[in-house]
């Protein structure tokens, strides 16, 4: 028996409002539930390459996007006390990392994950005898010639080479030979494109295929400075997505990569 004109379509009607009004209820929400996590950091100029290999990895197996700010350690550090909206700080030494702690800026006193090295380079085309040392190139280069190293005040691997040409016996660099970078990757970019003589980085820097190519490089021995022990901490405020990164870059497979890139693992 059929009933009125129309009584069959009724309920579907009815049913598919329902179905509507209920997917641009929870339409956002499952938009947000899918976005993917992006993480904000602030690294050392020094792990320019090997972060670059370690959050590719780690955007492959997770979905995560890590944003990095690159600088000077001491740059950085100053940026997060006047509010840089990061959640780690990555730096290439521990001072840094003391004085966010000391201020009251993070999580705890943070880990240490890498121990740096030096490495003294000179552009490709040079006939400075790298192989004989620090002291022997530096005696080598003409009156007009540029040593590059990042600014002491602000890199951690600079105060490294200030105290390196002290210990091989060059001592302080006339002011007209002395070139700084604002941070050890624009000191390296002075050697790789001539615009110094020779100059002292951070080995990891001096080994990526994008310098290398351009320079000749020397590992310095380590009893010329004091240990680069590297130390990273998460900042006050910092997400679950962010916590899951800082321990990922503690595990055998990430130390691994540093390793690869010419950092000693954490003493």
């Amino acid at each position: 028996m059929r009933g009125p004109v129309g009584s069959g379509f009724k309920p579907l009607r009815r049913f598919g409002l329902l179905t509507l009004l209920a997917a641009a209820w929870f339409a956002p929400w499952a938009a947000l539930a899918q976005s993917p996590a992006r993480i904000k950091i602030a690294a050392a100029s020094n792990l320019k390459f090997v972060l670059a290999d370690l959050t590719s990895q780690y955007k492959q197996q997770t979905g995560v996007q890590v944003d990095v700010n690159l600088g000077a350690s001491g740059n950085l550090a100053r940026q997060i006390l006047q509010g840089l909206p990061v959640e780690q700080f990555i730096s290439a030494d521990e001072v840094w990392v003391a004085e966010l702690a000391k201020a009251g800026h993070t999580q705890d006193a943070g880990q240490r994950y890498a121990t740096g090295r030096l490495a003294l380079i000179v552009p490709k085309s040079s006939t400075l005898p790298l192989a004989q040392g620090l002291a022997a190139v530096v005696r080598a280069m003409k009156p007009g010639d540029k040593f590059a190293i990042a600014n002491p005040a602000l890199a951690p691997y600079g105060v490294a080479a200030v105290v390196a040409l002290q210990r091989s016996g060059v001592g302080a660099l006339p002011a007209n030979q002395k070139v700084q970078g604002d941070n050890i990757g624009q000191a390296t970019q002075f050697v790789a494109t001539g615009a110094a003589q020779a100059g002292i980085t951070a080995l990891a820097l001096a080994q990526a295929p994008e310098i290398a190519q351009s320079v000749q490089v020397l590992p310095l021995p380590t009893d010329l400075h004091a240990p680069l022990h590297q130390r990273m901490v998460l900042l006050k405020g910092a997400g679950g997505a962010a916590a899951d990164w800082h321990r990922f870059l503690l595990s055998p497979p990430a130390q691994a990569v540093f390793v690869r890139h010419g950092y000693a693992l954490p003493q």
